[in-house]
């Protein structure tokens, strides 16, 4: 059900479902973190802050930063697809609807449980999200548009996006906590396991 190539403009029905249903699981993990109020993940800490100093819901700042991110996409020459566009859109829809419905632990064994969980999400989400191939997400993206024009190596450019959006972020006020301790450690491996589960759909 994969898309053979990531600028698909009419994917199979089964590839866009799927798509879809990554994005929702990868905004529902991420709302999670949240909730969780321990501590975010790391381009989450940069909304979070953002939606603190501006009154607008983390949704919206979670769009603006994609709109933004994309923006340095045109002198990359990077391409936007159909998964790029609904990452930014979906994502930010899913955060600000869920964010009212989830529960917000008190208990930090709650907490801890609820931001573990929040990352499996993400990871399964992501496991769609990726396999569908219908374009990456708008960081994503920026990461490997500077990894075109440059000799630094896609580690090393995440690490440096990621920290300066912490930075950023934890300036203006963004939780930045265990939680984000937390999902540094586990989301290598929680994607992984993502991609492994959702491989077991092509058999």
């Amino acid at each position: 059900w994969s898309s053979p190539y990531e600028y698909n403009l009419k994917p199979k029905k089964i590839t866009f479902f799927y798509l879809v249903f990554g994005l929702i699981l990868f905004g529902l993990g991420e709302t999670l973190l949240v909730t969780a109020n321990i501590g975010v993940s790391p381009w989450f800490v940069l909304h979070q802050g953002l939606s603190i100093k501006t009154g607008y819901t983390i949704g919206i700042t979670t769009f603006i930063v994609s709109v933004i991110v994309l923006l340095f996409w045109f002198p990359l020459k990077q391409k936007p697809g159909i998964g790029t566009v609904l990452n930014a859109i979906l994502i930010s829809l899913v955060i600000d609807i869920c964010i009212f419905i989830l529960p917000y632990p008190n208990q930090l064994v709650f907490q801890l449980i609820q931001v573990i969980f929040g990352i499996i999400l993400i990871g399964i989400g992501s496991g769609f999200y990726l396999a569908a191939n219908l374009g990456p997400g708008p960081r994503d993206g920026l990461m490997t548009g500077i990894n075109k024009i440059t000799s630094f190596s896609l580690a090393f450019i995440r690490t440096l996006l990621e920290i300066s959006a912490v930075i950023i972020g934890f300036y203006l006020g963004g939780i930045l906590g265990v939680g984000t301790i937390i999902y540094a450690l586990g989301i290598g491996y929680s994607v992984s396991i993502g991609l492994f589960l959702v491989g077991k759909l092509y058999a």
